[in-house]
């Protein structure tokens, strides 16, 4: 058996883990916004009027954005026009900075609402913003069940902080 050692996410794993969060009655995106001096260290690219976006922390790939609102809202529909306009228009300057920092092949964006739906985090809906590469679903992770993600979180906020 192979073992893929990455001791720099047990920090993560323990700081942001969302379900001991909702089990203190907090939320983990909520939680993130109480100090903004210590952006950087949550990996916050942007604050936005509404919104912000932030890497995530438990990445599919690298750049693997998540636009979040800063209402804590469960349902896209229970959010304002102004809060959804304004998340659309950061997922598209996401899209833009991803394309020009790391060149992909495509896009994948995703909301899920409801953990029956496949919610991480169901009580703050948010959206995934994922740049994708031909062949970059290897065997590792059909196979393996497992994900390599080749670079590590400072390294992709530094790429991508100068595009926000």
């Amino acid at each position: 058996m192979d073992i893929l050692w990455s001791p720099w996410r047990y920090a993560y794993i323990k700081s942001n883990d969302a379900a001991s969060a909702a089990a203190n009655g907090s939320c983990v995106f909520c939680g993130v916004l109480r100090d903004p001096a210590s952006d950087a260290e949550k990996f916050i690219l942007h604050r936005a009027e509404f919104n912000f976006v932030i890497l995530n922390v438990y990445p599919y790939i690298s750049g693997h954005l998540m636009v979040i609102p800063y209402a804590h809202l469960a349902d896209l529909d229970d959010a304002e026009k102004k809060i959804t306009d304004e998340l659309m228009d950061l997922t598209k300057h996401c899209q833009t900075a991803l394309r020009k920092v790391y060149q992909p092949h495509g896009f994948n964006l995703g909301m899920n609402f409801g953990r029956a739906a496949g919610a991480g985090v169901a009580e703050h809906f948010h959206l995934h913003v994922l740049p994708r590469w031909v062949g970059d679903a290897n065997f590792m992770t059909t196979i393996g069940e497992t994900r390599t993600i080749p670079e590590d979180l400072r390294t992709t906020y530094e790429k991508l902080k100068t595009e926000f």
